[in-house]
């Protein structure tokens, strides 16, 4: 690289965003961007819309290697949602994701059941620490 723009410079983040402006282009189903992360989702209740959801993942992993920022597999999970609903399992190049039932996601932790228990417990457990 011969050039560039300097970290924490009002330019980086707009242009990091014209960057990944079309990362959701041809994808059916949702994606959420916050600065670096992505997070893809979607109803799957069948084989077909597991099968989309993989497709998709395969169209963000496309667009990843052509524009050279490759998604850390490590770092990217799957959590299923509601009482009813099959474990399909995704992959990123042949790299199954780990499922997760929980996960801290901006400072807030998110569970597959959707309730608060697990994070009022952590800041419970923090505040009283903080307290002696």
């Amino acid at each position: 690289m011969t050039s560039g723009v300097p970290q924490g410079s009002v330019l980086g983040p707009v242009l990091f965003l014209i960057y990944i402006n079309d990362i959701d282009h041809g994808l059916s189903n949702w994606i959420l961007k916050f600065a670096d992360d992505a997070k893809i989702f979607g109803i799957v209740t069948n084989i077909e819309d597991s099968r989309v959801m993989q497709d998709n993942l395969n169209k963000l992993l496309k667009w990843s290697e052509e524009w050279q920022m490759l998604f850390n597999n490590d770092k990217c999970k799957v959590m299923h949602f509601g009482k009813k609903h099959n474990l399909f399992s995704y992959y990123l190049k042949n790299h199954q994701l780990i499922s997760v039932t929980q996960e801290k996601d901006l400072g807030i932790l998110i569970t597959n059941d959707l309730k608060s228990l697990q994070q009022c417990r952590q800041v419970y457990s923090k505040a009283s620490k903080m307290l002696g």
